[in-house]
């Protein structure tokens, strides 16, 4: 099934590259534009590029972005519509698993990350969680293996998860993101990129 450019271009903007998984998987551009607000002047470490939604967000606010995608089919998809935003120059893609430490060995200087695992996973018997999540790679371990680079990380997760799983955190914000009277997502933010610690929220 193809998506609709229509819809392409009311969540994203453009007439971007999209399959069912990564339209799905994309965050609305009224999000990632608050969300990359934070990263103004920085080098960003994007994990779990998807279709390059979030770092086309990234790269108008960041000084660099590196993101990295395990899916070459995703990775594709996210090079034709950074280049269509025409922001190629501001963006380096890697290939690979990002828990692997090798893979991050030969990554570019970055001093904060933003992580979006792909938490876009359904059927009988599922439950959204953080910890030993399902997501892809698995939100806890994901930013267990960010922290051991970098204070300063924006976390998205599934507006499912019970919050009571990010008690024993570090100091962050919680912020839940809206759209009318719709959560969309949670965004836990640390380090420097916090405005206001504890809860906060967003409504578009």
């Amino acid at each position: 099934m193809s998506v609709d450019p229509r819809e392409i271009r009311a969540k994203f903007g453009d007439d971007y590259v999209a399959n069912d998984r990564t339209f799905t998987m994309g965050i609305d551009r009224r999000f990632t534009k608050h969300m990359a607000g934070r990263f103004s002047g920085r080098r960003v470490l994007e994990t779990c590029t998807g279709a390059g939604f979030a770092t086309i967000a990234l790269a108008r606010e960041a000084a660099h972005v590196v993101t990295i995608e395990i899916d070459p089919v995703h990775q594709a998809q996210a090079r034709q519509n950074v280049e269509r935003a025409g922001l190629l120059d501001l963006v380096t893609f890697m290939a690979g698993d990002v828990l692997d430490r090798r893979v991050l060995e030969g990554c570019p200087e970055f001093d904060s990350a933003f992580l979006d695992p792909d938490w876009a996973v359904s059927g009988p018997g599922h439950v959204y969680r953080f910890r030993q999540s399902n997501t892809q790679p698995p939100a806890d371990a994901l930013l267990e293996r960010v922290f051991d680079l970098t204070p300063d990380v924006a976390l998205v997760l599934s507006p499912l998860v019970d919050t009571r799983e990010f008690d024993d955190l570090p100091a962050h914000e919680r912020q839940g993101l809206f759209i009318g009277g719709s959560h969309e997502i949670f965004c836990l933010y640390f380090g420097s990129l916090v405005r206001s610690y504890g809860v906060t929220g967003l409504l578009c």
